[in-house]
């Protein structure tokens, strides 16, 4: 598990690249390397390694918020999860659990964002057939399917605030 340590996170816009670069760290000269602009129709374009990509900027649903972490090494003390209580008269008689310890990790955010954008050669991300934009939007849906209570479904609520 992790627990997220809240901090002054850094404004970003994550971009999401249709090749591999095996390097993970900062470089000198960013601009050098990277350097996106927007044409007069308000299109994004950028050359990276002599190939022309074009950036779709994908906002996150509202009431999301994009977080990068930086997972440390430190931990938080030991807790001991709870055993549930039986709801009903017939699991009354089920055995009771002992509590398991869970070990929690610090994880500190270090950035925030509300949107992504994803390059593509030869023209604009399709929305329909790019996997990262058919995956975001299966994630949310998936996610909202799993955190929505039994009653907030039942009056057709939506939970107030997620992260991504």
């Amino acid at each position: 598990m992790l627990s997220i340590q809240p901090s002054k996170p850094q404004k970003c816009t994550p971009n999401l690249l249709p090749a591999r670069i095996n390097h993970n760290g900062p470089i000198n000269d960013a601009e050098r390397y990277w350097k996106p602009e927007t044409d007069d129709k308000g299109k994004q374009h950028a050359y990276f390694r002599g190939r022309h990509l074009h950036g779709t900027t994908l906002p996150l649903p509202q009431n999301y918020t994009g977080a990068i972490l930086h997972v440390t090494d430190k931990q938080l003390p030991q807790t001991r999860t709870q055993p549930q209580q039986p709801v009903d008269d017939e699991e009354e008689d089920a055995e009771v659990e002992e509590s398991i310890p869970v070990e929690v990790k610090v994880a500190e955010q270090v950035g925030a964002f509300g949107e992504v954008i994803i390059w593509g050669h030869g023209g604009e991300v399709d929305g329909s057939g790019d996997a990262f934009v058919r995956g975001m939007n299966e994630w949310v849906g998936f996610a909202e399917s799993m955190h929505v209570d039994e009653e907030e479904q039942d009056e057709g609520m939506k939970p107030e605030s997620k992260s991504v």
